[in-house]
């Protein structure tokens, strides 16, 4: 403990370092970023024949496993402890005789301008920028410009870092203020227990000659699982890359040591284009008895089927994982504008990942089995996408649901895991033999080209209502007067409220708060019949502003219904000018028999699966 500074500010003194090697004596000391795995990033910018200058070495054995490995002999390190040079020296001087160390401050350097081809800084940077403050601040402006004097045009500047926002921030601006190009390389964890949870990085800046009006500024990252860089356009983009991949690490080892209490996602991006390729969700069933074969597991969510409440809820997806019996269970969430090939291209692509992810204490030997619904990775085709100015860009797209059934959807993408609205698909009609066969030959003379897979119908059903809410509110139906429960044509028997609100700072998400003022709710009244319904779909989880609505809605209309929807926030209220019209529970049941008979006349659609009656079950009055 007697080795740690009393305050940061302490990395940057020669005294405090002085006394740390002397107490520490002849152990080697590697802050973070072991030899093996700075390696392959080393091999990519030091050259063997390269002059290097490895700046505030300490007593790390970088250097020396650069030279005994054959990277490069021609080294010169140099530091401002007298203790750790003279003990270097010691250690290297008759085994490297091409290597030297040197004591010397790194901010007033004795070498002549452009004299190595590389700088190499591990961990002095981040030792020395631990504030903002402007004395730490011009103490680095010299660091970095003593570095750019002595270094070559074409030379590499290589700082070994942990990546402190603040700290490469302040790297990137500088050296591509200069007019350098600056690449970050995540540095590849070796597995084992790190002293550090953070990854390290390697800061690349390629030294080139400023020129007034040049192109401008190259930022490049390059993660750990790809060796090609992607351009980023600003130094905060550079940042917030960096960032998402610190947080990604502290996750993973805050998965691995201990279950988590709340689910837990996260997005993984496609490496080409940035965007969001998989969204997927941690979920830990404490309940679930430890065997010897349900520790973990990966669950695929068929295209489309992301927004269903199984897949889409926090509630949903652990009884999901529940019910699969695997105490951590990995849902796999597919994009829309992503391109996949098939389950087992998706498993091959994911099986490294997810495993960062496993449970603390899963066996070495333990295969992960990948789950999904059926088999297959469901089906997804787009078949509009546009802008609209009032809510943003919406995609209008097929997805293949639980069974047969196909579905038609429409996805605003500011908000894309709630369907908007959805039409059931009906299955074409067959054609007869002879014309099948004959269509057939024809298409295969025109075109030769291998058949596609069966494509979904088109045929809209009529009789399908896609929500609970919707079911409800036809029944609402019911309530009207007059002996035909059905409304005539072009006459406001009926009006129906089904507005969502794009003011999320407001707590109620559907209507509209305009929609419910007692001005505009008025006029709704007067162009009502007095034995009309007015139907509204309310979704309000603020409680005082429920309630105030309601209030107002009783101040217009004098008799209300309400019909809650199990599960959901939604709640139906039925609203009626005329007290006079009020229903006890059994007279409701059987208008809406009589409701049900009359659309179920011949030549109307009906969903047999849907009993009006039923769901005025639980319909109570204000």
């Amino acid at each position: 403990m007697e080795l740690l500074p009393r305050s940061p500010a302490e990395f940057g003194s020669a005294r405090y370092w002085e006394r740390f090697f002397r107490q520490r004596g002849q152990r080697p000391f590697e802050w973070y970023g072991a030899f093996p795995e700075l390696c392959p990033v080393l091999h990519k910018y030091v050259r063997p024949r390269d002059k290097v200058l490895v700046v505030g070495c300490g007593n790390s054995e970088l250097s020396e496993q650069m030279y005994d490995t054959g990277m490069c002999e021609d080294i010169i390190n140099i530091d401002i402890s007298d203790a750790v040079i003279r003990q270097m020296q010691e250690r290297s001087g008759s085994k490297r005789p091409k290597m030297s160390y040197l004591l010397m401050d790194m901010l007033q350097m004795d070498f002549p301008d452009a004299h190595f081809q590389v700088v190499l800084d591990k961990g002095t940077l981040d030792a020395i920028l631990t504030d903002e403050e402007e004395a730490t601040i011009a103490k680095v402006d010299k660091m970095f410009a003593e570095i750019s004097r002595v270094l070559q045009v074409g030379g590499r500047y290589l700082t070994v870092s942990l990546a402190q926002a603040h700290v490469l921030k302040k790297a990137v601006e500088y050296f591509s203020r200069e007019g350098w190009v600056v690449r970050v390389h995540q540095v590849a964890s070796s597995g084992d227990k790190q002293q550090f949870v953070l990854p390290v990085f390697v800061y690349v800046m390629t030294k080139f000659r400023k020129i007034p009006g040049s192109a401008p500024q190259i930022l490049e990252i390059c993660p750990e699982e790809q060796d090609k860089p992607m351009r980023v356009e600003s130094a905060e983009q550079l940042v917030a890359a960096v960032k998402d991949r610190q947080h990604y690490a502290l996750l993973c080892s805050q998965l691995s040591k201990t279950p988590c209490g709340e689910q837990v996602s996260l997005d993984l991006c496609n490496k080409e284009s940035g965007q969001p390729r998989y969204t997927l969700h941690v979920v830990d069933s404490p309940s679930v008895k430890p065997s010897r074969d349900n520790h973990f597991a990966i669950f695929i969510i068929p295209q489309g089927r992301e927004t269903e409440w199984l897949f889409g809820t926090e509630e949903g997806r652990r009884q999901l994982a529940a019910s699969a019996g695997f105490r951590r269970l990995v849902t796999v969430a597919l994009h829309r504008e992503q391109h996949y090939e098939g389950m087992a291209g998706i498993q091959a692509e994911l099986s490294g990942k997810v495993m960062e992810l496993a449970p603390p204490g899963l066996p070495a030997w333990q295969k992960v089995p990948f789950l999904s619904v059926g088999g297959d990775i469901g089906v997804r085709t787009v078949q509009h996408r546009d802008t609209s100015p009032l809510s943003g860009e919406y995609v209008v797209e097929d997805v293949k649901g639980d069974g047969t059934f196909y579905f038609r959807r429409l996805i605003f993408l500011r908000n894309r895991n709630v369907v908007q609205s959805e039409a059931r698909l009906l299955a074409p009609a067959p054609l007869p033999a002879s014309a099948s066969c004959h269509s057939g030959q024809r298409k295969r003379r025109k075109d030769k080209k291998k058949p596609s897979p069966a494509e979904p119908p088109a045929a809209i059903d009529k009789s399908y209502l896609c929500c609970e809410h919707h079911k409800a509110m036809v029944a609402g139906l019911c309530l009207l007067g007059g002996p035909d429960p059905l409304p005539a044509p072009a006459q406001y028997d009926a009006i129906m409220f089904d507005v969502d609100s794009k003011d999320l700072t407001v707590g109620m998400s559907c209507p509209p708060p305009a929609f419910v003022e007692k001005g505009f709710l008025q006029k709704v009244k007067t162009i009502l019949k007095p034995e009309g319904v007015f139907v509204l779909n309310l979704v309000c989880r603020d409680t005082r502003l429920k309630e105030s609505v309601l209030a107002t809605l009783r101040e217009v209309f004098l008799l209300l219904y309400t019909r809650r929807i199990e599960g959901e926030v939604n709640e139906i209220l039925f609203c009626q000018p005329n007290p006079a019209g009020r229903w006890d529970p059994t007279e409701l049941g059987a208008r809406a028999q009589a409701l049900e008979g009359a659309l179920r006349q011949s030549g109307r659609p009906w969903d047999s699966s849907y009993v009006l009656a039923d769901m005025l079950q639980a319909v109570r009055i204000l």
